[in-house]
């Protein structure tokens, strides 16, 4: 089989600029930025699928977009993937003291008995205190560090981790299910207004509230709303379908119709569509 080292190889021999690949020579980071999403993407797809054989492939696409990154940085003079490699093996040490009290790979089992909430605990302060060591000259905040390109769930999410983690917070979920009914409140005025800005502003108050509540729930926003997006496909091709068998387009049906259709494709999910429907 391959190795990493002949995938590092390989990486090498595209970018060559006497005999490489033209597309590959002409990338560079921020042209390769869009592909490492999409890669990121689909290894989500495959999981939320649990399509193993698929999954192979897809975290070797998204490796290749590390060995990529790393291969410009190294031709640029500033790292190499050995740098990336021994970079983030240093920080997992560091980050984990309970597993490597030395803080050397090699060194012996830490202390056993610690709940996840403390190791959780000492994880966010070792941040912390890395994010403070790298601002050196700039007034330090909880949320430095939360990239600006995140998909806008998923920064809500971070975002709001890291408030908790100062203890600025909600107790419990309860209060959240608050929030989110007075969002809605919120919203209704502002329709009511019909004041095009307020109404946007109300809306992302209410998607990000509506985070909140998830990570309240112990939920991923992500994994949640993929889930809804997956359910409302089954259920709109399942519409389509019925329509086909029926010689029927989606258009040329009242919205009554539409609706029947949409009760029956959730019955169908639930296998309680009567025989014959």
């Amino acid at each position: 089989m391959y190795s990493l080292d002949d995938l590092l190889q390989l990486m090498a021999r595209l970018r060559d600029p006497g005999c490489g690949c033209p597309w590959d020579l002409r990338q560079n980071y921020a042209s390769l930025v869009p592909h490492t999403l999409e890669e990121a993407y689909e290894v989500a797809d495959a999981i939320s699928r649990e399509d193993f054989a698929d999954l192979a492939g897809e975290l070797g696409d998204l490796l290749f977009q590390v060995v990529y990154y790393s291969q410009l940085a190294r031709e640029d003079g500033h790292f190499s993937f050995a740098d990336v490699v021994d970079g983030i093996t240093r920080k997992l040490i560091r980050r984990h003291p309970h597993v490597f009290p030395t803080g050397e790979l090699s060194a012996p089992a830490g202390a056993a008995g610690l709940d996840e909430a403390q190791v959780r605990a000492g994880w966010e302060a070792i941040k912390a205190g890395e994010r403070a060591a790298r601002a050196e000259d700039q007034v330090p905040s909880w949320l430095d560090d939360v990239p600006l390109a995140l998909p806008a769930l998923s920064r809500a999410a971070r975002l709001q981790k890291r408030a908790a983690g100062a203890g600025f917070d909600w107790p419990d979920a309860l209060p959240v299910l608050d929030k989110v009914q007075e969002e809605l409140d919120e919203i209704l005025a502002a329709v009511r207004s019909a004041d095009p800005a307020a109404i946007q502003e109300e809306v992302g108050d209410l998607l990000f509230v509506t985070v909140n509540l998830a990570r309240h729930l112990e939920l991923d926003p992500e994994v949640a709303l993929r889930g809804a997006n997956h359910k409302f496909e089954q259920r709109f091709r399942f519409m389509e379908q019925r329509l086909r068998e029926s010689g029927q387009a989606l258009p040329e049906c009242s919205l009554e119709q539409l609706d029947a259709l949409w009760d029956q494709a959730k019955l169908a999910e639930k296998g309680l569509l009567p025989a014959g429907e």
